[in-house]
């Protein structure tokens, strides 16, 4: 019942900071509700125990009450990604295969060390010591782009479509190298022996990654033809919930990638039942439902990260060091989209429009707080936390608002004509 009280709060704190972005901040609906959450945040640590000791109270309760990494990781980013992957075509999907596996295999990898050394060795210039471990184990949380957030954006952004492919398949799909690395430097950061050989980490991820993808299609291969046999739209949606539900405790029992279950399950589904004669009402209720699944859990969770403020232990402290790990981050990623780049510019050309737009389009989110949270309490996890949240805050807001105006379709559009008038001329 507690759990009830709480989503229920929740819910209801959300709708209310919608209804006042949509009247007058007039921002995308999941910006603005996280916007409002942060100004009601710093309000209440600054003034709550003075003017409103029960609200700063009663809201600090609900936070700790809640078990961020579990309801994130465990429940809403199932739905979500499954929500994501049914809207995803499968043949676009195909076409950017090789930039998509590369930027969310390799690109994870390179921006891990990147951001691990370069905070490293820049944060004992603003008097935070972090161990080299302790920076790798940020390195890892940081570096996987939030498919949530970049889904939910992306949606006003008006990109060309094999762009918004590319970032969105890699938010997708980078979840299952980034639990795998997080996994194994957390592991050694708290003393665990781990065994670091090529074989053993290879069949970590193998496991991880490959039996969440397996489990996935073969989870929305054996649901689809059973929604063939029953076209019905109340049935559909129960079967695709149920594949969401069962197929995490699935996963979960197995010991392998539930996100990456998700995204397979999503993307098979959503592709194979357009294949077959649904009625248009059963296939219209179907994605509407999901369409609202994903808009309602986006406010609630953009709701969380805002007052997750709450939960950090003197944030000012951490404004600078938060501000380095900024421009580090976004040094990483710069790095990890052009170093591939160069090396599969011999097959696919990437015009630099294109490589600014993936750059600036690596929006982190809840994924990466969830994973900071995760980390178990010592004298290190509240700094990586009050980074983490400096970095998540600015990419959402800052580059959430901007990627449209970055983006620039028409000039993408005109660089991609140039470069195939290149290659022909070649």
């Amino acid at each position: 019942m507690e759990l009830y009280y709480s989503f229920s709060a929740l819910i209801v704190l959300a709708s209310i900071f919608a209804y006042l972005n949509y009247r007058f901040l007039k921002l995308p609906s999941t910006i603005g509700i996280m916007v409002i959450a942060i100004v009601v945040s710093i309000f209440l640590v600054l003034f709550g125990e003075t003017f409103l000791p029960r609200t700063f109270g009663h809201l600090n309760d609900l936070m700790n009450s809640i078990d961020f990494t579990e309801v994130l990781m465990g429940a809403m980013l199932n739905f979500l990604l499954f929500a994501g992957g049914i809207h995803i075509n499968i043949d676009d999907l195909k076409e950017q295969f090789r930039p998509v596996v590369i930027f969310s295999t390799a690109g994870v990898v390179i921006s891990t060390f990147v951001v691990g050394f370069g905070t490293y060795y820049l944060l004992p210039l603003v008097g935070i010591q972090l161990p080299l471990i302790y920076c790798l184990v940020f390195g890892a949380l940081i570096s996987p782009t939030d498919p949530v957030a970049v889904l939910s954006i992306l949606k006003q952004a008006n990109v060309p479509k094999s762009l918004e492919t590319k970032v969105a398949g890699e938010s997708l799909f980078n979840d299952g190298m980034a639990v795998v690395v997080f996994t194994v430097i957390l592991q050694l950061a708290i003393g665990q022996e781990v065994d670091l050989s090529l074989e053993s980490i290879g069949i970590l991820l193998l496991k991880e990654a490959g039996g969440g993808l397996l489990l996935g299609v073969v989870l929305g291969w054996i649901t689809s033809r059973l929604m063939r046999e029953v076209d019905d739209y109340i049935i559909s949606v129960l079967v695709t919930l149920s594949v969401v539900m069962g197929g995490y405790l699935i996963a979960r029992q197995m010991h392998i990638s539930g996100p990456l279950t998700m995204v397979a399950a999503g993307l098979f589904m959503g592709n194979f039942n357009t294949k077959f004669n649904m009625k248009s009402i059963t296939q219209d209720y179907l994605i509407k439902f999901w369409e609202l699944i994903d808009e309602i859990l986006n406010a609630v969770l953009f709701l969380f990260i805002g007052f997750e403020l709450l939960m950090i232990k003197d944030l000012k402290y951490f404004m600078i060091p938060g501000i380095i790990s900024i421009v580090v981050v976004l040094l990483a990623r710069f790095i990890s989209i052009w170093v591939p780049t160069k090396f599969m510019s011999l097959r696919t050309r990437f015009n630099p429009q294109t490589v600014k737009v993936l750059v600036w389009g690596g929006i982190r989110g809840g994924v990466s707080i969830a994973l900071a949270l995760s980390i178990p309490k010592n004298e290190y996890s509240n700094t990586i936390l009050s980074i983490t949240y400096c970095v998540v805050v600015f990419s959402i807001i800052v580059q959430g608002l901007t990627i449209a105006k970055v983006a620039n379709p028409k000039k993408i559009v005109s660089e991609e004509r140039e470069a195939v008038m290149a290659d022909e001329h070649q």
